[in-house]
């Protein structure tokens, strides 16, 4: 049985209010962060969800190894109780978030380096062109 679940965490990481999306899907985790400034009230997180959701980007997925725990309702209310004291993002969550940044830290180094490319080749262009408009002698 696949199943898919979402969960926001939002916390205070000095000095700014900050959301961390996780995403559970094909037992894989992804995971996107987003600063909110000041204190979100419930219902501009909830707009927020409702109207930037899409606008998210998630990290790519990470593996996820589920536990299967017996279907006791006392151990159900503890897991709830011992999820909503967390403060925080989770191990799994800060794995996610790294790796993102990873990526994009890879994705923006290599956009730099083909620009500075372009740049070195136009200017060497010009160059090249000044020398043949001296040669012609105007």
């Amino acid at each position: 049985m696949v199943t898919d679940s979402g969960k926001l965490t939002v916390y205070f990481e000095d000095p700014f209010w900050v959301g961390v999306f996780e995403k559970e899907f094909d037992g894989k985790l992804s995971v996107s962060k987003i600063t909110f400034g000041s204190e979100p009230k419930d219902h501009e997180v909830l707009n927020f969800i409702l109207y930037h959701y899409h606008e998210l980007r998630f990290s790519s997925g990470v593996e996820l190894k589920k536990k299967i725990s017996a279907d006791n309702p006392k151990r159900r209310q503890r897991n709830a109780r011992k999820q909503i004291s967390a403060v925080g993002i989770g191990t799994k969550s800060q794995q996610a978030l790294k790796l993102q940044y990873d990526e994009m830290k890879n994705l923006k180094q290599q956009i730099r380096k083909e620009r500075a490319e372009a740049e070195k080749q136009r200017m060497f262009e010009l160059k090249q062109q000044k020398k043949k408009e001296k040669r012609k002698g105007h």
